[in-house]
């Protein structure tokens, strides 16, 4: 059975997207009437902007989006029977699956980027990744430090992100490599994604995402908030509102989808991180990345 997956956050590269956009009518179609929706040419910031440019959170997660969606769109032969997207790429994944238009699926990511926006200046916050510790023994140290931090992206076993304010999170990777963590590096991210200090954020999107219209989508959706699948357009819904503040259980996810009958992996859009991390969960299956056509 064939799962596509949807990068996330951090997966952009300066000409991204514009093999698909020089060379079909109906991807270029798609990336201007993003630009449309936008306000902006994400296309030249795609195509040519800098590291810098890309890093926006406001760029960032429209690009990302715009690219996969596009090269969903794109493949002939795109009959999913299960998709799942990290983070920002569960949008992805519910545009590719038909639960959402790209154009009301773009509108909610750049609600999302500029919620997000918002609540990381709020206050001081960010996110670290720790190698090497089981995710019950990080679980442990984040309950009981002072302040907000806590386990954000379960990436592979042994790879677990971690996300709260400043001061807590710099506390505990002092705890996490006495504990024996071989890393814990704090990242250089806009804010703490998938914690609660993105409830403002949540709240922003909540009533974007209920005035959305959503259907059911072509094959069920392995949702980050609980890394199970769902096919009912409302429950979608309440799950992608959770979203924001809840965990990116990802190797759960993953799991899952295989014990589900997966046996071939496609990551769609910008990188290649996600292929890396399915052959890390699960060694058997087959796991490529695509960029283009």
């Amino acid at each position: 059975m064939k799962a596509y997956i949807f990068p996330g956050q951090g997966a952009q590269f300066t000409g991204m997207g514009k093999t698909l956009y020089d060379n079909f009518a109906q991807a270029k179609e798609m990336f201007e009437k993003a630009n449309d929706i936008l306000g902006f040419r994400i296309t030249d910031l795609m195509f040519a902007g800098t590291d810098a440019d890309l890093k926006q959170t406001k760029v960032t997660q429209p690009a990302i989006f715009i690219h996969s969606a596009v090269l969903a769109n794109l493949l002939d032969d795109f009959k999913p029977d299960m998709v799942a997207g990290h983070s920002l790429g569960e949008f992805s994944a519910l545009v590719a699956a038909k639960a959402v238009s790209f154009e009301d699926g773009l509108k909610l990511v750049a609600a999302r980027a500029n919620a997000m926006q918002k609540a990381c200046e709020k206050e001081p916050s960010t996110m670290a990744a720790v190698i090497g510790l089981d995710d019950a023994k990080v679980e442990e140290i984040c309950a009981n430090m002072d302040g907000i931090v806590v386990a954000a992206n379960y990436n592979c076993p042994g790879q677990l992100v971690i996300s709260g304010t400043v001061v807590a999170v710099e506390a505990a990777c002092v705890k996490l490599k006495e504990a024996g963590a071989r890393r814990a590096l704090v990242l250089q991210v806009g804010g703490a994604f998938h914690s609660p200090l993105m409830e403002p954020a949540r709240i922003e999107l909540q009533s974007a995402i209920e005035a959305t219209q959503f259907t059911a989508p072509v094959c069920p959706v392995y949702q980050n908030a609980d890394a199970k699948p769902y096919i009912d357009a409302n429950t979608i819904k309440k799950n992608l509102i959770q979203q924001l503040t809840s965990p990116v259980r990802w190797t759960q996810t993953i799991q899952n989808m295989c014990a589900a009958g997966a046996t071939h992996f496609i990551e769609l859009g910008p990188g290649s991180v996600l292929q890396g991390l399915v052959r890390k969960i699960n060694s058997s299956v087959e796991a490529e990345s695509k960029q283009t056509l």
